[in-house]
């Protein structure tokens, strides 16, 4: 049974913040400044998961990260908007580009940023670690943070209550 308080079978897209969401909030920083994102293997499992059930994926971030761009594309997310100056003008491209409505779609954020779109989805989510103000618009609070397996909990919870997640499927395309 899901933890969920809301109708998890209306859900047909995942929308994902990058750092702090799908990455930890703490990175190490490369000689040249940029940040080194790590990503958690499980939320990686459930994201090319719920592709292969046909939902969509998406990440919408103000960050960049070419090595995270590859990452969500070995994974199979359909839609990866990046150095995103307005995320609502993103999610509303989404949403013309996919098909799929806002009142389909899971946020997960955890920081200011993310809050106005947060507003705008039917179920907006937030890691343990979120802001106090993001958590405060969030329906749903995971109890995993960040980087730690936010996107898993929720993923897994949403396919659980349609049916969707069979033991036995593994990895692959």
């Amino acid at each position: 049974m899901s933890s969920i308080p809301f109708d998890l079978k209306k859900v047909k897209a995942f929308v994902l913040d990058m750092d702090g969401v799908v990455s930890a909030t703490v990175s190490p920083v490369d000689i040249s400044g940029m940040p080194m994102r790590t990503v958690n293997v499980k939320d990686g499992y459930a994201m090319q998961y719920a592709v292969k059930r046909g939902y969509t994926i998406a990440v919408i971030s103000g960050g960049q990260s070419d090595a995270m761009r590859m990452r969500f594309e070995q994974l199979g997310v359909q839609y990866i908007y990046m150095r995103a100056k307005d995320k609502v003008e993103k999610l509303e491209e989404l949403e013309q580009l996919s098909g799929i409505t806002r009142q389909q779609m899971v946020y997960i954020g955890d920081d200011i940023p993310d809050i106005e779109i947060m507003r705008l989805v039917a179920l907006p989510c937030a890691p343990a670690d979120a802001a106090p103000e993001v958590k405060q618009v969030a329906r749903y609070i995971s109890l995993c943070d960040g980087g730690y397996g936010v996107v898993r909990d929720v993923i897994e919870q949403t396919l659980k209550a349609n049916d969707q997640w069979d033991l036995g499927e593994g990895f692959g395309w």
